[in-house]
């Protein structure tokens, strides 16, 4: 059976090039047992790809030089050598970016599309949602009636971060690029407000929609907006750095925050969240937000990238061109 594989052949330099990738075609080898063969029909896109392209010390090791690069994917199962699995049986795993990929069967999870499309289990019931799910929950800690700010708002894991805030009680604010980013925030996914930080003074904007402070914020960007929100902070507030697609790209050494004394005059806390080091509560998460989508509550939106796995390269720049509202996978 022939593969389409995308492997990492050179490190980059700011954006990743076309010479960075190698596409093969290669014949996919028999079963071993207790190994499933999957084919897949969705690749979820993730920024956070952008820096396990890095070499480097990170909460995860880096693609290497010649291996296919590392994905989440969702698919289904052709042939099975392993006794949970059959023929027919809908997966999600780490597939990398490949039409058919070889696993151990303990490394994949069956899903149900019936309940949920299948690219769902990419976003808000995959990486992305669990990470705005603990994130906010477990990090930010927030309370009914306080002020949540998000930025990469109407991305895959703000747009489930905000949600889940709402239904916390919160007063929730986003910041997104583009006025139709920002509708889309406050009429498809009910945030109280939603500012555009490619227009005018974000601080008086960001003033203005919180007029009570702001007691949780969770970071997507980094950056100037960072920097920003750090002003605008209340006492005790709690920052959540999930990721820094602003800088993902940079050429030199970013800058650091520099009103981060404002975490010392408010007795604030700033710290990071890694998905991975909640999995052994990953089946709680899914099972409370699977229930939030069946009751409305919780929006599941995925912008669906054509093209097949030779189109990945330039899909996975739509993140950083901000192109997509929503999760953004590739449809195999």
């Amino acid at each position: 059976m022939k593969n389409t594989q995308v492997k990492l052949i050179a490190r980059p330099v700011g954006a990743p090039t076309a010479d960075c990738w190698e596409i093969i075609e290669t014949e996919t080898p028999e079963l071993a047992e207790n190994q499933i063969l999957i084919q897949n029909q969705y690749l979820s896109i993730d920024p956070a790809m952008r820096g396990w392209m890095n070499e480097g010390k990170s909460y995860i090791r880096p693609v290497k030089i010649g291996e296919v690069m590392r994905a989440l994917g969702a698919g289904v199962v052709v042939e099975s050598k392993h006794a949970d699995f059959k023929a027919g049986d809908f997966v999600t795993a780490g597939t990398g970016v490949q039409e058919y990929a070889i696993l151990d069967g303990k490394e994949a999870v069956k899903v149900d599309p019936s309940f949920v499309p299948l690219p769902a289990y990419l976003g808000t019931l995959g990486m992305s949602g669990l990470t705005g799910y603990f994130g906010l929950l477990d990090t930010g800690q927030p309370k009914e009636g306080e002020t949540v700010v998000v930025s990469g708002a109407a991305g895959a894991v703000g747009s489930v971060v905000g949600q889940i805030a709402k239904i916390k009680g919160c007063r929730v604010v986003g910041i997104a690029g583009g006025a139709d980013k920002c509708k889309y925030v406050v009429e498809e996914l009910g945030f109280d407000a939603c500012v555009d930080y490619k227009v005018g003074n974000l601080r008086n904007q960001l003033k203005e929609a919180c007029p009570a402070g702001v007691d949780v914020y969770f970071d997507n960007v980094g950056g100037e907006i960072l920097d920003t929100v750090l002003t605008l902070i209340n006492l005790r507030a709690r920052i959540v750095i999930c990721g820094a697609i602003s800088q993902y790209n940079a050429t030199e050494k970013p800058v650091g925050p520099s009103n981060y004394l404002s975490l010392l005059v408010n007795r604030a806390r700033m710290e990071g969240i890694v998905v991975f080091d909640n999995a052994a509560n990953y089946g709680k998460a899914v099972k409370e937000m699977a229930g939030w989508i069946a009751q409305g509550k919780l929006n599941s939106k995925v912008y669906v990238a054509e093209g097949g796995v030779r189109a990945f390269p330039e899909t996975l720049m739509k993140l950083f061109k901000g192109e997509n509202t929503g999760k953004l996978v590739l449809k195999v």
